[in-house]
């Protein structure tokens, strides 16, 4: 009960506020809808708030980071343990948000490249890293478009944005078009299991009122097993899957094996 109490309370429903527009138009592609890019783009405001709406992704940022930074270690045989082991290597961050992951791996010394269709967010996103002193190139622009560009990358992160796109297939074929062979995708998304609704939906949404009714759609979160269908039929190899988890007795995050509710994978692209 303590965990369903904690979970259902970061979902707490608060009054969205926007963010400055900036002069970019917003992609034109087809797998987008446009009743997310708005909610998102009001929502932009609060990506660096830490104590707002957004608070879950903030905490689970430690346990995913770590999730990345391992399997991109590994993957690619970095040796590097110092403070920039991801020096060399070219990440494309898909629905990048306010920059949460971004911005890390930047820190982690990657070359980071990152997407958003919403401007509101790129906004935010480009005025929190300046502040930092980050070099990222964000760019308000779709994984479609950029991959039909020709752009390569040895990497991509997705984190909690395919459960938002008509399209999921379509949408890892063209993260994979955007990888090179031989490079590695990671995403992280919510299961659709009786858990993932009891939690998300039918409590927070309709029986403690904390979220409006219709803010998740279930229908759209995606399982593990069809995640790992998306990849391999892209031409990516099966995913290793862990789940993220909420530690009520430390009050954080962590990884382990129950994937039921929120969860992270990461899959190789094969050489050519």
């Amino acid at each position: 009960m303590q965990r369903l109490d904690f979970l259902l309370r970061t979902l707490r429903y608060r009054p969205m506020q926007s963010a400055p527009n900036t002069p970019e138009p917003p992609p034109a592609t087809p797998n987008l809808d446009p009743a997310e890019v708005e909610r998102f783009g009001r929502l932009a405001a609060e990506w660096w708030d830490t104590k707002g709406r957004l608070k879950p992704l903030h905490d689970q940022g430690p346990a995913r980071l770590g999730f990345i930074r391992d399997h991109l270690r590994r993957h690619f045989s970095i040796a590097n343990e110092g403070l920039k082991p991801l020096a060399g290597l070219r990440i494309v961050d898909v629905g990048c948000g306010g920059g949460l992951v971004s911005e890390p791996l930047a820190r982690l010394g990657a070359t980071v490249t990152a997407i958003d269709p919403t401007i509101d967010s790129i906004a935010v996103a480009r005025a929190h890293s300046a502040s930092q002193g980050l070099d990222i190139d964000y760019r308000t622009t779709s994984i479609e478009e950029l991959a039909a560009s020709g752009a390569q990358f040895d990497a991509a992160v997705c984190m909690e944005v395919i459960e938002h796109v008509p399209d999921p297939a379509a949408f890892v074929r063209s993260i994979a078009e955007a990888v090179r062979p031989g490079g590695m995708l990671i995403f992280s998304t919510l299961n659709r299991t009786l858990k993932s609704y009891a939690l998300a939906i039918v409590a927070a949404e309709y029986v403690l009122g904390w979220l409006p009714r219709g803010t998740h759609d279930w229908n759209r979160f995606v399982t593990t097993g069809e995640l790992g269908q998306f990849l391999t039929q892209a031409g990516c190899n099966e995913p290793d899957c862990s789940g993220i988890i909420y530690d009520v007795m430390s009050d954080t995050w962590r990884l382990g094996n129950d994937t039921d509710v929120n969860y992270i994978a990461a899959s190789s692209k094969p050489r050519g």
